[in-house]
């Protein structure tokens, strides 16, 4: 972990805890060594930082290459591991990085989804997570996030201070059998999107634990 990275990543878990009195459920279950892909649901832009923050070690991100053209933030990115990425999520090059790092043991975080929910509730995951899963074999951590949708919204210059949760599910673990495309009858495009929907219910299958004070918060997406 670089100087910078661990400077932003204390300033984050600062911060979440501040504004947002973070509280992440069953951190034991996160893997710590080797490789691994955190994989949420996406509300809000604060989504990749809290995911990142619920692990110990350095992860990796994905973001959109146009903000590399911002000043300041466009030079900071690379030194906290984020890669660029084109919009419409078909970089191969970069879909390429990523799988070379979660092979050589790197956490990387990942949204199924690809961009983030307009209204809070879960979306259809899309074929980009199951290639990453069908190439680089390695396991999955289904994460969900309550209460990001309500604390910084899409479309929305304001942020709110409401408390945010993040679930972390036991890891997925997918068997040769199931990586492989002749389960799918040997379509790869449809075993992508067998493996991300895999992914998206067991997302899905996360719930805010009924003793949290603040449960009502983020109630309505617990029914998603």
């Amino acid at each position: 972990m670089t100087f910078t990275y661990y400077f932003w990543y204390t300033l984050s878990k600062i911060a979440a805890r501040f504004f947002f009195s973070l509280r992440i459920v069953h951190p034991e279950r996160l893997i710590e060594e080797g490789p691994v892909i955190l994989a949420s649901n996406h509300q809000s832009y604060v989504d990749p930082p809290l995911v990142g923050i619920c692990s110990k070690r350095d992860v990796y991100y994905l973001a959109r290459k146009t903000l590399l053209d911002v000043p300041l933030l466009g030079k900071l990115l690379p030194h906290i591991n984020v890669i660029p990425v084109d919009r419409d999520g078909n970089d191969m090059s970069a879909l390429k990085k990523i799988i070379r790092l979660v092979r050589s043991g790197n956490g990387v975080v990942l949204f199924p989804e690809g961009t983030r929910s307009p209204d809070g509730l879960l979306q259809k995951g899309k074929q980009g997570i199951g290639l990453i899963i069908a190439k680089s074999r390695a396991p999955v951590q289904p994460m969900r996030i309550f209460g990001a949708h309500e604390a910084f919204p899409k479309g929305s210059g304001k942020i709110t201070t409401v408390p945010i949760t993040v679930v972390v599910g036991e890891p997925i673990r997918f068997t040769s059998e199931e990586l492989d495309p002749a389960s799918c009858g040997g379509d790869e495009r449809s075993l992508y999107q067998k493996l991300s929907d895999r992914v998206m219910e067991e997302i899905a299958a996360l719930e805010l634990p009924e003793s949290l004070p603040y449960r009502k918060t983020s109630e309505r997406l617990t029914a998603s």
